[in-house]
C-alpha cells in the first residue's frame, strides 16, 4: 500500500520501519529537513519537508493516490487538519491520527462527520491502562491479554533461587502444577523459540501463554508472593502520569505525584483531587526516602527523561519495593533490557501495535488479525485470529499441520475454554487462535500461519 507518515518522530520513525519492511511505499512528512535527510538514508523511504497540514505538502506527497495517511505529529490539532485536508483531497484514503487531548477525543468520537478519522491513538492513554492492569495483577513484568481477557501472555524474570531455574521445560508443569506454554524466552538480548528440552538459566525473561484463571495458580507455585495493589507512587507529572493517577482514583488506590516543575503540581493538584501531590525532585535519593518509598506497593517512573526514570527505578528495586514499573521511551538497547527496571512501558511500542494491526485490516478484511502484540525487545510477535469459514484446516488435529518456520500456535479458545494445544487439539469456526511468530514473516491473516 501507498502509505504517508505525517511526523518523523519516534513514533513516525518506528511505523515507517515496520510498514517498510512488510513491503509498504512509505512517504514520510516533516518540517526537519535534517530528520527526513536521516530517516531516508536509514529506511527506504521517500520523503517532503513542509507542513503535513499543508495542501499542498500533502499533494507533493502523493495523497491522492495514498491508501492511507498516518498523522504522528506532536500537535494534536495539526494531525487533525492534515488528516481532515487528506481526506477532502482524497476521500477514499484511510486516516489516522494520534490524539492526545482528552477534549479533542471526545470531539472526533461525537462529531465523524466533522473529523472522518478511520482511527485514533493515545500512547499515554494507552500506557496508564497498560500499567493499570499490570498494578492490578502484580507479580508479572508484563501482560498481553487476548481472546477477551480470557488468554494471556505474560513475562517473568528467572532469578537466581526462582523453582524455574535451571529446570528444563518438558519438566516445568510437574513444578507449577498448570499447564501453560513459554512461547519464547529472551537470553542476553536475543530471543529463542524454546525446544522442551530448552534449560532455563538465571537472567532468563520467558514469556507465557496461559489461560488467565491460571495465572494466580502459576504464581503461588512459583513462589512468587502478590498483594494487592494499596499505594502507589507515581515519579513525573507527564501525560501518563494524568491518565494512571485518574484510573488509580477510581480505583480507590492511594496515589502520591511528585514533580520538580512547581507549576505542573498546582495544575495536577486541580486536576486529580483524590491524588497527593508533592512538589521536588523524585531523582533525589533523600527525597524519596521522606516520601515514603519503603512502604510504597509500587513505583511508576513517569517523567520524560529515559535515565531519570532507569535511576529512579533501580533505586525503587533496591528498596524492596514489590511491583516497580519504568516508562521507556526506547529500549531496543541489550543493555537497558538487562537492567533492573522492573516492568518496561513503552508508549511508542502500544501505539504502533495499534497501527499496524489496523493495517493489516485494511489489506486482509477476511482472516485479518484482531489483535498484535510485539514480545520479546520486538524480535517476536503474537497475534490474535478468530477462525472463520475462510480459515485452512479446521476441525484437523495440529499434528497433521504443516505451520511456517517460527510459527507456534500458543492458544485455542472455544467459548469460554482455553487450551494450550496439543498434537491432537483441533480448531473449528467461531474459536479464536493466538499465533506467535519470531520469524521475518508477517502474519496479516490467519492463512498466513500455514505453508
Amino acid at each position: 500500500m501507498n502509505i504517508i507518515i505525517a511526523g518523523a518522530g519516534k513514533t513516525g520513525l518506528t511505523l515507517a520501519q515496520q510498514l517498510i519492511a512488510e513491503g509498504h511505499d512509505i512517504t514520510l512528512i516533516d518540517t526537519n529537513n535534517r530528520v527526513l535527510e536521516s530517516a531516508v538514508e536509514r529506511h527506504d523511504a521517500m520523503s517532503v519537508c513542509g507542513n503535513c497540514a499543508s495542501k499542498e505538502v500533502l499533494l507533493q506527497a502523493g495523497v491522492e493516490g495514498a491508501d492511507l495517511v498516518i498523522a504522528t505529529s506532536d500537535a494534536d490539532e495539526v494531525n487533525l487538519l492534515c488528516c481532515m485536508t487528506a481526506h477532502g483531497i482524497n476521500s477514499k484514503v484511510h486516516t489516522i491520527a494520534r490524539i492526545r487531548s482528552p477534549q479533542y477525543a471526545e470531539q472526533v468520537m461525537t462529531m465523524p462527520e466533522i473529523f472522518p478519522l478511520s482511527l485514533t491513538v493515545n500512547p499515554e492513554k494507552s500506557a496508564a491502562l497498560e500499567i493499570e492492569r499490570l498494578l492490578k495483577f502484580p507479580g508479572f513484568l508484563r501482560r498481553d491479554t487476548f481472546a477477551k481477557g480470557q488468554v494471556a501472555i505474560v513475562e517473568l524474570r528467572i532469578e537466581q533461587g526462582n523453582k524455574l531455574c535451571n529446570v528444563p521445560l518438558n519438566e516445568m508443569s510437574g513444578i507449577i502444577k498448570c499447564h501453560v506454554l513459554v512461547c519464547a524466552v529472551l537470553r542476553n538480548g536475543a530471543a529463542i523459540a524454546p525446544s522442551g528440552n530448552f534449560v532455563l538459566e538465571a537472567g532468563d525473561r520467558i514469556f507465557v501463554t496461559a489461560p488467565t484463571a491460571d495465572l494466580a495458580i502459576l504464581l503461588r507455585n512459583l513462589g512468587i508472593v502478590t498483594r494487592r495493589v494499596r499505594k502507589v507512587l507515581i515519579c513525573g507529572a507527564s501525560r501518563i502520569s494524568y491518565y494512571l493517577a485518574k484510573l488509580l482514583e477510581d480505583d480507590k488506590i492511594d496515589v502520591k505525584l511528585v514533580d520538580k516543575d512547581y507549576n505542573k503540581c498546582v495544575e495536577f493538584a486541580t486536576l486529580l483531587p483524590e491524588t497527593t501531590v508533592v512538589h521536588g525532585d523524585c531523582s533525589n535519593q533523600q527525597f524519596l526516602n521522606d516520601q515514603g518509598i519503603e512502604n510504597a506497593d509500587a513505583l511508576c517512573s513517569l517523567t520524560g527523561m529515559d535515565e531519570t526514570n532507569m535511576l529512579i527505578s533501580m533505586y525503587a528495586g533496591s528498596n524492596n519495593v514489590p511491583q516497580v514499573i519504568t516508562k521507556l521511551s526506547r529500549h531496543e538497547n541489550t543493555i537497558m533490557t538487562s537492567l533492573p527496571l522492573g516492568s518496561v512501558i513503552s508508549p511508542k511500542e502500544l501505539c504502533c501495535n495499534d497501527i499496524v494491526r489496523y493495517v493489516r485490516a485494511m489489506q486482509n478484511q477476511t482472516g485479518a488479525a484482531i489483535s498484535v502484540h510485539s514480545i520479546a525487545n520486538g524480535q517476536a510477535e503474537a497475534v490474535e485470529f478468530l477462525v472463520d469459514s475462510s480459515t485452512k484446516y479446521r476441525d484437523m488435529p495440529l499434528k497433521k499441520l504443516k505451520l511456517k518456520n517460527n510459527v507456534l500456535i500458543a492458544s485455542i479458545t472455544h467459548g469460554v475454554k482455553t487450551q494450550i494445544p496439543n498434537g491432537d487439539s483441533i480448531f473449528t469456526e467461531g474459536d479464536t487462535l493466538v499465533a506467535v511468530t519470531s520469524g521475518r514473516g508477517v502474519l496479516k491473516q490467519i492463512n498466513d500461519i500455514f505453508i
